[in-house]
């Protein structure tokens, strides 16, 4: 049987330990803070988020360059792989799959890249889920099917209390439907189709607890498989959105800190809830 490696970047929002355990490599974006420029593999959990508040002008960040892919690609040949799968934030955020299939272009050879239409936790599922079926045995065709499967059955949620990221990133439209400008806006937006669309708005947080109000009804009509939680800032109201989603799931909510690269463009205080049904 074709031995196969799978690739991902570093949107990714994963516990180390599943790294380790399901041999997955990481290809780092940049972020760039007041002209100098971190790996996101780099920087430590925490870290990132005082030097963006800090900071004179809004972090950016970047695609690992196409060299960095073809690299990486060419070391995993050498050690003796046959294909590789490499699964990517979409590029509605980024310009990474573009890059990654550029580097595989590159290098030739049997590489899949694949646009997960998400990140963070929720791409955390295709990357676990083929990584899991690879340790099975499992033959490359069916595992390419489960990927898909699995985006398909995915949804991700975020949780802003600021537009101002999003906006100076040039992710989303101060037309979105949402008027940018005002005081204390909270605003749930869902990730659908590579796009990010507003699913409501208010002030005050008492516009996360009535939309978390208007999931959970949705839940309890649906077999969910995995409920992740992601946050920028502190853990204390994912704790809050833990507590009232875990009836929903028998494993238990893993809550992370996501990565330099998402907190960009969320800004402080965002949570992200992501959903894998059955």
């Amino acid at each position: 049987m074709a031995s196969i490696k799978i690739v991902t970047d570093s949107s990714i929002t994963i516990e180390s330990e599943l790294l380790e355990k399901y041999n997955i490599t990481v290809v780092p974006l940049s972020v760039m803070v007041d002209g100098v420029v971190y790996s996101d593999n780099d920087l430590k959990e925490g870290q990132f988020l005082n030097m963006m508040i800090n900071s004179t002008h809004l972090p950016k960040t970047s695609q690992p360059p196409v060299g960095l892919f073809a690299d990486t690609y060419e070391k995993i040949f050498k050690e003796g792989y046959d294909t590789i799968v490499s699964i990517h934030i979409t590029h509605s955020l980024s310009g990474t799959v573009e890059a990654a299939r550029q580097g595989a272009a590159l290098v030739g050879g049997d590489i899949i890249v694949l646009d997960s239409s998400f990140t963070d936790q929720a791409m955390k599922y295709q990357v676990v889920e083929a990584a899991k079926l690879l340790q099975k045995g499992v033959n490359l065709k069916d595992i390419l099917v489960k990927i898909e499967e699995v985006k398909n059955k995915t949804e991700l949620f975020i949780g802003l209390s600021t537009l101002e990221n999003l906006i100076k990133g040039g992710r989303v439209s101060r037309v979105a439907g949402m008027i940018s400008s005002l005081f204390n806006i909270k605003i749930v937006m869902a990730l659908q189709n590579h796009e990010l669309h507003p699913v409501v708005k208010g002030r005050g947080n008492k516009t996360f607890y009535k939309w978390l109000t208007e999931l959970s009804h949705k839940l309890e009509n649906k077999a969910v498989a995995e409920i992740t939680i992601s946050y920028a800032g502190t853990d204390e109201f994912a704790n809050q959105l833990k507590e009232q989603l875990q009836k929903f799931v028998d494993s238990d909510i893993v809550i992370l800190e996501t990565g330099s690269i998402i907190q960009t463009h969320t800004g402080e205080g965002a949570f992200a809830i992501m959903i894998r049904y059955e």
